[in-house]
């Protein structure tokens, strides 16, 4: 039988371009998102493999009983963490609650969807998670105080997962992305031509990444010939968080 994935926020952007690597490959991926029009949408694009789960992720109440409804089908071999939102707002404007709400999605959930889909891997030998990073947790980036504080976490949280779950041959990684060329990212740079430049100028490959380049290395990880490999933050940058 071919391997079962679970990709959250899989319907667009990095996610998308994840799913489309996994079912490309054989991979039966079901693609966890909240706007069903989205989502369904993408598994149409991405063909017979994928498979739409309309939830929002913020219902942490409700996470056992969805996972309990993939895992009908058996084993889940595969979990992509990829599901978050960011906010770019005054570090004294932030509220208590808007810090919350980034916790919740970007932190909250994907402990809870880890612990339910470990439960599932442990009873069919083994399978692997990949956490999704970024940038902002290797350095200070301005305005994005709560999304940094959750990406730090899931970098912490993925340390600490490799060693809880190593014992139920359950392997946990991490892909750090860069700045990535996608339609948010170039909206972004349109409107800030300068911080483009600033960007480029300490990449040492002098380019940005593509959503593609972030999918190949998920699939990496999700593979055997990652096998020896667990608890590990892989920037795929084209060298920005060590440029000067």
């Amino acid at each position: 039988m071919g391997k079962t994935a679970i990709v959250t926020g899989g319907g667009s952007g990095l996610g998308f371009a994840t799913a489309t690597k996994f079912c490309k490959n054989g991979i039966k991926t079901y693609i966890v998102g909240m706007n069903e029009e989205q989502t369904k949408e993408a598994c149409l694009e991405l063909g017979k493999n994928a498979v739409p789960v309309i939830f929002d992720l913020t219902n942490l109440e409700g996470i056992p009983a969805m996972i309990q409804e993939i895992a009908t089908d058996g084993a889940i071999d595969i979990l992509v963490n990829n599901a978050g939102i960011n906010m770019k707002k005054e570090f004294i404007d932030v509220t208590d609650e808007e810090f919350f709400k980034i916790i919740q999605l970007n932190v909250l959930s994907i402990f809870a969807v880890s612990r339910e889909v470990v439960k599932v891997m442990k009873e069919h030998s083994g399978g692997c998670i990949v956490n999704i990073s970024s940038m902002a947790s290797q350095y200070g980036i301005p305005k994005v105080i709560a999304y940094t504080a959750s990406k730090g976490a899931i970098e912490a949280m993925t340390r600490a997962m490799a060693v809880d779950l190593a014992k139920y041959g359950v392997r946990v990684n991490c892909v750090a992305p860069g700045f990535i060329k996608t339609k948010m990212s170039e909206k972004a740079f349109s409107d800030e031509p300068q911080r483009r430049d600033k960007v480029l100028d300490r990449t040492p490959m002098g380019i940005l990444g593509t959503p593609c380049d972030i999918a190949d290395a998920v699939y990496f990880y999700a593979n055997n010939e990652s096998k020896f490999v667990t608890g590990t933050i892989l920037p795929v940058d084209g060298g920005n968080s060590i440029g000067f």
